[in-house]
């Protein structure tokens, strides 16, 4: 089967952390009494900011089990499948790390704000259960599918009934996993729900991207259903409460984000795939390869990781909006230049990782 490099991931996920840049930046300084959302330009900006972590988990799924087939076509996923799980607890262990503060843990201050669950911690959990999902499967391809989907659906459908739930009798290590009482950013449900429906994407463009007019098909396909996530989502679900009584069903229709929010990832697909042929090569596509490379460097700039002074402990909500949109083009150039020109790639930040942790059992 042949199957094909899909440079359009590249350009989304590049998408994906510039949106992320600017929206830390711009979020964490601007001055609150300027947050107007009957203003045209913050409803725009308020958009795209919600669509940035659903586009990540999305294309973070489709890319690693779109890789993990391709390996498997070729007969060697075995090496693929460790690949994988190292990463997936290095995210994990990346995010906490971020997280810490040096001197403050000298000092004898170890505050709870290191267990805060965030979006590599999920990630990287997401991508461990893609794993463990494939490797009972990996021999039954549509089962696989249809169970991603399915996985997809329920993890968004079952999001109201997990805010009810009280997880005060477990570790409070694992329950921020779980809920957000504790301040974790992101919990994995919901959140592997998008993961899920980019693996299920990933079999769909694994077992029909040979075919002819594939991507005239999947444009159209990603727009439709785009659309009609949007628009007729709550709509549905109203419908099914009506005929099978589940209040599962009203709960989703009531506060459904989630499925809208994965309408709008589709649209951005169907946009980016369109584009494909002119996006191979191109800067965009290069700056997608160092996401995570990316997201560390400005993480450390804003928020202080390891020392506790960053961007945020100087000007913490204290910009104008034209100080904020100048500073966050800067601040964009600023850590991308650092990741071009000195962290150079992703494997970067996985390579010295491997040489702390070979000197550490040495």
């Amino acid at each position: 089967m042949k199957t094909n490099r899909l440079f359009f991931i590249d350009a989304v996920r590049a998408f994906a952390i510039l949106m992320m840049l600017q929206g830390h930046f711009i979020d964490t300084l601007l001055d609150p009494i300027y947050r107007d959302k009957s203003n045209m330009a913050y409803q725009i900006w308020s958009y795209f900011r919600g669509i940035t972590a659903p586009t990540f988990f999305t294309i973070s799924g489709l890319v690693f089990l779109y890789l993990l087939l391709r390996a498997k076509a070729k007969g060697d996923d075995n090496p693929r499948i460790k690949k994988g799980l190292y990463r997936g607890l290095l995210l994990i262990g990346i995010g906490y790390a971020l997280r810490m503060n040096i001197f403050g843990v000298l000092k004898g201050n170890f505050h709870t704000y290191f267990y805060i669950v965030d979006v590599l911690q999920c990630i990287g959990l997401s991508i461990i259960i893609l794993i463990l999902c494939y490797v009972l499967l990996r021999k039954h391809l549509h089962i696989l599918s249809i169970l991603l989907l399915l996985l997809g659906c329920v993890c968004f459908l079952t999001e109201p009934f997990m805010k009810t739930i009280d997880f005060n009798h477990i570790p409070k290590f694992f329950a921020n996993y779980l809920t957000k009482a504790n301040g974790s950013v992101f919990t994995i449900l919901p959140w592997f729900g998008f993961a899920a429906f980019g693996g299920f994407l990933a079999t769909v463009f694994f077992t029909h991207i040979h075919r002819n007019r594939f991507r005239l098909i999947t444009v159209l396909s990603f727009f439709i259903s785009g659309f009609l996530l949007i628009e007729c989502s709550s709509w549905f679900l109203m419908r099914l409460y009506y005929w099978t009584d589940i209040d599962m069903f009203k709960s989703s229709a009531y506060y459904n984000y989630l499925f809208t929010r994965f309408g709008n990832v589709l649209l951005l697909f169907g946009v980016f795939y369109a584009a494909e042929p002119y996006l191979k090569g191109s800067l965009i596509g290069k700056i997608g390869q160092k996401t995570l490379s990316i997201y560390v460097i400005h993480f450390i700039i804003i928020f202080g990781s390891f020392t506790g002074l960053g961007l945020k402990h100087f000007f913490l909500k204290s910009l104008n909006p034209t100080q904020a949109i100048l500073g966050a083009i800067a601040f964009i150039i600023v850590v991308c230049l650092i990741s071009f020109y000195y962290v150079k790639t992703n494997a970067f930040i996985y390579k010295n990782v491997r040489k702390l942790i070979r000197k550490i059992k040495n």
